[in-house]
């Protein structure tokens, strides 16, 4: 009798390739890149093509005289971690910080694990936060729009930021959002980063995303249930000092974060149970910073504060074995 020889595992394939997700992430975005470039115009872009240029070429130097091994650089996950730390920082951002940004996403935050599929942290995220900390005054200087491609732009700040100074100042923050509708959080010329340009077009890509299978709902309903509740919660107790849930949906880094940074395959819980305590960390610790912490936004931190605790939740929240009942 002829022996059976059994290949190693996984046994179970599908039509996809790290390549087509990454480039489905890159669709996804393009609708809310083109829409930060019509409103901030060339700067925008320059940030855009910056931080995509670096991250591509500091991933393939590092592979081909660091690591010598293959270039991954094929996949596009570089180009999803340039395009990703773009759309978190002001379109005033000087390339050179830029540049620094996408080398600290690239060379410590990715390459340093090993490349793609065993970094810790989101890679775009942490050179974000790198650049919050070390660069404060160009990372909180947002430019607000006066008309299509960066027409008669100025400085001011995020509807965040407003928030957190008025809460500083003793005032009611219904004094600072009332001036703000929900339409315009929709699709709006107010201050931010690239990715906070349009709602709406980050929404479409992240139907896109599901409709192509590429991302499941329950970590971002997950992240957006917690803040609605807890923003419900202090809201209803004080108006006058706490933000309302479509507020704190609308504004800021939610949206960005939540669709497409916190679902992120390598950096996220690998069952359905532990992307809902996942999420639920998330819009938990973002809700404390932005109510009680020094800084007005908090999705950034509260993603990667998770991210560190992914590794104790697959311990525990294992997903069901092939053919298991």
């Amino acid at each position: 009798m002829d022996r059976i020889l059994v290949s190693p595992n996984p046994h179970i394939h599908a039509p996809v390739s790290t390549r087509s997700l990454m480039r489905d992430v890159v669709i996804a975005l393009l609708p809310a890149s083109l829409v930060s470039v019509i409103y901030y115009g060339l700067p925008a872009l320059v940030v855009f093509a910056v931080s995509i240029i670096t991250c591509v070429g500091l991933e393939y130097l590092i592979e081909r005289f660091l690591m010598h091994a293959p270039s991954t650089v094929g996949d596009l996950s570089a180009v999803v971690t340039g395009l990703l730390l773009a759309m978190n920082l002001p379109s005033s951002t000087p390339w050179w910080v830029v540049m620094i940004g996408a080398a600290v996403a690239i060379g410590v935050a990715k390459m340093t694990f090993g490349g793609i599929g065993q970094n810790v942290f989101n890679p775009a995220l942490v050179g974000r936060v790198f650049l919050l900390v070390s660069f404060p005054a160009i990372m909180t200087t947002w430019v607000i729009p006066g008309g299509y491609f960066g027409a008669d732009a100025v400085t001011g700040a995020t509807p965040l930021g407003l928030v957190n100074e008025a809460i500083l100042q003793g005032k009611s923050v219904t004094s600072v959002v009332g001036d703000f509708s929900y339409c315009d959080r929709l699709f709006t010329f107010m201050g931010g980063s690239a990715g906070e340009a349009s709602v709406l077009a980050l929404l479409a890509g992240w139907i896109y995303l599901l409709v192509r299978r590429v991302v499941r709902p329950h970590i971002t309903v997950s992240i957006w249930a917690t803040v609605a509740v807890i923003s419900l919660i202090f809201w209803l107790c004080n108006p006058e000092r706490f933000t309302d849930p479509l507020f704190n949906l609308l504004s800021g880094g939610m949206i960005l974060g939540s669709c497409f940074m916190a679902t992120d395959y390598v950096t996220s819980p690998m069952s359905t149970k532990g992307g809902i305590i996942f999420g639920v960390g998330i819009g938990f610790i973002t809700m404390m910073i932005r109510y009680f912490g020094s800084y007005p936004e908090g999705v950034s931190f509260a993603i990667l504060i998770m991210n560190a605790t992914v590794p104790l939740i697959n311990m525990f929240c294992h997903q069901k074995k092939y053919g298991r009942k």
